[in-house]
């Protein structure tokens, strides 16, 4: 068991493997918070979860996989540095400031654009192969 942390300075200096450590424990607490603070990044994990295998059993190219999958990826990562932003923020309390408002709106707009980018992708590379069902 390690010694409990008295201020943010405790936490610097460490190297090898004890900082690889505490990287990967910080890391999953992150992912663990906004799975369980943010109600968006459980929809978007549950998009993936049914995206992310799908991509692979497409009949396409590897590359067109990988698009996919990251555009997935992206969306993750952008909603937990916007939940991020918004936890850093509403830290100073519930004052309305117009910088408050700014950061947020922000954010959202960051998630908005990787949705859009997702969803561009998943419509140009699967949208011939639903076409082609179709027909």
């Amino acid at each position: 068991m390690t010694a409990p942390v008295k201020s943010a300075a405790d936490l610097k200096g460490k190297r090898g493997l004890r900082r690889l450590l505490n990287a990967t424990r910080y890391s999953w607490q992150g992912l663990k918070a906004a799975f369980q603070n943010e109600a968006a990044f459980r929809e978007e994990c549950l998009c993936a979860v049914v995206l992310i295998p799908v991509a692979f059993f497409l009949p396409i190219s590897v590359l067109e996989k990988l698009v996919l999958v990251q555009s997935i990826l992206f969306v993750l990562l952008t909603e937990i540095l916007n939940s991020a932003i918004e936890a850093a923020v509403d830290r100073f309390g519930p004052e309305i400031h117009p910088l408050v408002g700014r950061a947020k709106d922000m954010g959202s707009a960051a998630v908005m654009i990787a949705l859009a980018a997702a969803a561009l992708s998943w419509i140009l590379i699967t949208g011939p192969i639903l076409f082609a069902i179709l027909d």
